[in-house]
This record gives structure tokens, C-alpha cells and sequence, in this order.
């Protein structure tokens, strides 16, 4: 092991007792006995800390370990030894101690349990926590799986616009991009994306198989749980595809990505399946596992209307499907995942293509256990006829889409895509309660710090 490089995972993982090493990192605790001092050190590349020992042989033993506490940086010199010790099978024993950065009395994080709602306030160092740093970790996994699962299959990152004039929702909750001038500095409004799907299909019907990973904006002034003013989003596009090709895309990249958090971030989702949320390690491999379910919206509907349950939301055809709906289809009708499809195109977006019984879209939710709905797309209307129609029909004005009404006009095919908001996703893997503590920065109304 390069003793200039070494992580405490690294450490942990592929020490040997009798290894030099050199580890840096923060402090945890620091808890000074007689003669001695015994450092719980972190660099935040694993859940586990590594317990340092230092003895009085150490130049600066009182002059500056013993005044160590919890939030120093220091970089150590040691020997890997045999811990004599609970909850480790190795320590470090100092040979040499440097403070790299001490940590003033006022430090706010101490060896307690600390709030949610607190660390909020203090979201700058909240990352050094054990529950923000495995959620960091787990995010960084989950993002990378996404990004492999797409490499894989063939498909280009898009790099879709921020700043647009495309409404892709038509819900109104959009972010106006402005200087402040009279003037428009693009020469129209312009605002903070909150999709980057119409992007994606121009990608899609000229390379083939696209991705968007980007963030994106909603202007809804709430402060649930579950919303955020800024989040993440991962929209595929794929030409030649109907909506069974998207079902099948959206099943095998949600199996993925479990399958990638659960494999490779072990000790983290052991840690969240202990603190914060019982059972979440086997709902995510139930759900790794399971083949999906199919139902469409009718049948859907017709079983919530026969189960003799006591909704808080009546159930009937035309209406969305809300949470307690989902999970009683997902958790008590089929017992694993589901995917409903080919939903009442007044409750639906202008782009979802329209089936022939002019009354539904080939429109896809994807159900799972415990939350609901966790993707959702549809095969996109590529007909030209069809889509102008529908664009007046939900009040539309067509001149603000020609180029999308191009993309119909110039060589169109058949295509398909589907959006997962990423931060749902961290949601549902980690178990947290609240969506503003599985993203670093949070953007909420009334609050974005830095």
C-alpha cells in the first residue's frame, strides 16, 4: 500500500498488521486516557472510521494530541497493528502526528445523534455526518450505474439545455430567466428547464439512443418532503421503439441500478437498513428480483374499484391514481412491481401518443412497493396530424413548437422515453423521509445557501 495515498477504506479493506501507512482525515472523537489517546479518524471514503492510538512517545503528545478533539484535521504516520479492541481488526499506531486544521470549541457536530431539521441549518458540514456521507456515497454509486447501464446499451449523454423556451410539461411552474432589463436578452422568454425530454427526442432522431443527466427546475412553492425547487433528473430517448420497448428499457435500468447500490455500496445500505430504515435492503431486492407486473390503467382501476378498500381518494376511471393506489396495486393486487400503461389522455401530457380508441395514450407508470410511482413515460406522438391536433386541444399555441412539429415533418419514427426524478430514487434506496437530505445543496423556497 503507497503510504502517501492510503484511504481508511483502502486501510480497512487491504491492510496487514505490520504495514506503514499514512492516513488523513478529520476527527470523529478524540478520547484521552492516561498516557494515552485514542483518535477516531475519517476521510469519508467509508462508513467506518479508523481507530489511531497515540502514546506519550509522540513529540507533540502534549503539546498538541491531547488537545485534539472532534473536527480536526490531522495527517498521521503509523504501523498497522492488531486491534485489542471491539468493532475493528486493526488500529493504527501513531509514529508521527501533524494538525493540520484545529477545530474550535463551537464546532457544531459532536458525538450525538443530531436532528434532520438541524443539519439543515448547518448543511455546509452535514456532509461529515455518518447518515449525509453514506447518502453522498450511495449517490455517487447510483450515478454511476446509471451512466454505465446507458454506455453499455449504446445510448450518448445529451447534454440538453438549462436555460429554455420549451414548456415540456405545460404546467406553468417554470423558473423566468431573466436580467431584469425591459429588453429580452435572448429575445424571448426564456426559462430554467423543467424537463429535458423534447431535447432528448431531437437526440434521439438523429443518433439513436440518447440520455439526459442533468438538473432540472420547478417553480411550485412548496415545502413538502417530497418537492424541491432544484433536482436531478434521467430521461432516455430511444428511436424505433414503442412503448413495449420502453417498458422493457425502464424495468431492466431500475433492476440495474438496485442491483449496482446493493452490490457496491454494501456497507452503506447496511447502515440505513440498521438507523434509518428497517427492511429497505430487502424491499430494494424484492424488487431487484421480481419480474414486473403488467396492468393497464382500466384494469387497474377496475381492480382498486373491487378491492372493498376505503381510499382517501375515490377511485374512477379518468382520474390519476394517487399513492395509496399505487402501492395497494403494487402491494396488495400483484405483490411486486407494476407497470401501468396506456392511460386517459385528458390526464396526460400533449406529446404521449394516442391510442385508437381515441380515449388513451400509450403512457407508462412504473409501481413499486413502499412509494408508488417511480418512472414515468409513454411512446411519443409521431404523427403529424395527430400531434397539432392535440397541441390545440390542450390550448397550445403551435407556433411555439415548430421545430418539435418538424421533427414529425422530417423523416419521423416511432419513438419512445421515460423520466426518473434521481432524487425519488435516492429516496426510495436509501429510506430517508425527506427528499432535502439525499441531495447535497438543497433549492426550497426560502432557502439556497451557497
Amino acid at each position: 500500500m503507497d503510504a502517501n495515498t492510503a484511504q481508511v477504506r483502502d486501510v480497512l479493506a487491504r491492510g496487514k498488521a505490520g504495514e506503514r501507512v499514512r492516513a488523513r482525515g478529520w476527527l470523529r472523537t478524540a478520547r484521552h486516557s492516561k498516557g494515552v489517546s485514542f483518535l477516531d479518524l475519517t476521510d469519508g471514503s467509508c462508513l467506518a472510521g479508523l481507530q489511531v492510538v497515540c502514546g506519550p512517545e509522540l513529540e507533540n503528545f502534549e503539546s498538541e494530541v491531547r488537545k485534539l478533539d472532534t473536527g480536526c484535521a490531522v495527517e498521521i504516520d503509523g504501523e498497522l497493528v492488531a486491534s485489542q479492541g471491539k468493532g475493528q481488526s486493526l488500529e493504527l499506531r501513531a509514529i508521527r502526528l501533524a494538525v493540520v486544521g484545529w477545530a474550535g470549541a463551537d464546532y457544531p457536530l459532536q458525538k450525538k445523534r443530531h436532528g434532520f431539521e438541524f443539519l439543515r441549518t448547518i448543511a455546509h458540514l452535514r456532509p461529515r455526518t455518518n447518515t449525509l456521507g453514506a447518502v453522498l456515497r450511495v449517490r455517487n454509486v447510483a450515478a454511476n450505474a446509471v451512466h454505465r447501464f446507458f454506455q453499455e446499451r449504446g445510448y450518448v449523454w445529451l447534454h440538453t439545455p438549462i436555460i429554455t423556451a420549451s414548456d415540456a410539461e405545460g404546467a406553468g411552474a417554470m423558473f423566468r430567466v431573466s436580467t431584469g432589463e425591459p429588453e429580452e436578452f435572448f429575445g424571448r422568454p426564456t426559462f430554467l428547464t423543467v424537463s429535458g425530454q423534447l431535447e432528448a427526442e431531437i437526440g434521439a432522431l438523429a443518433l439513436g439512443r440518447v440520455y439526459t443527466f442533468g438538473p432540472t427546475f420547478r417553480a411550485e412553492n412548496s415545502n413538502t418532503s417530497r418537492h424541491l425547487a432544484e433536482f436531478w433528473m434521467i430521461e432516455p430517448e430511444t428511436a424505433f421503439c414503442d412503448l413495449r420497448g420502453n417498458m422493457a428499457l425502464a424495468e431492466e435500468f431500475l433492476r440495474y441500478v438496485l442491483r449496482a447500490v446493493l452490490d457496491e455500496a454494501a456497507d452503506d445500505m447496511a447502515f440505513f437498513d440498521e438507523r434509518i430504515a428497517q427492511g429497505v435492503r430487502a424491499t430494494l431486492e424484492h424488487v431487484a428480483q421480481s419480474p414486473f407486473a403488467h396492468l393497464t390503467y382500466t384494469e387497474a382501476v377496475a381492480a382498486l374499484e373491487a378491492s372493498g378498500e376505503s381510499f382517501e381518494f375515490p377511485v374512477k376511471w379518468g382520474a390519476d391514481l394517487q399513492s395509496e393506489h399505487e402501492r395497494w396495486l403494487t402491494e396488495r393486487h400483484v405483490g411486486r412491481p407494476v407497470i401501468v400503461t396506456d392511460y386517459p389522455k385528458q390526464i396526460k401530457a400533449f406529446y404521449m401518443h394516442a391510442n385508437d380508441d381515441e380515449r388513451t395514450v400509450r403512457a407508462m407508470d412504473v409501481l413499486v412497493p413502499k412509494v408508488g410511482e417511480i418512472i414515468g413515460g409513454s411512446q411519443r406522438e409521431d404523427r403529424l396530424d395527430v400531434l397539432r391536433a392535440r397541441l390545440r386541444e390542450c390550448g397550445l399555441a403551435e407556433e411555439h413548437y415548430a421545430w418539435y412539429l418538424d421533427l414529425r415533418r422530417f423523416g419521423s419514427v416511432p419513438h419512445a422515453g421515460f423520466g426518473l426524478g434521481f432524487e425519488r430514487l435516492m429516496l426510495y434506496l436509501t429510506g430517508m423521509a425527506n427528499i432535502r437530505d439525499v441531495i447535497p445543496f438543497p433549492r426550497v423556497p426560502g432557502y439556497a445557501e451557497f
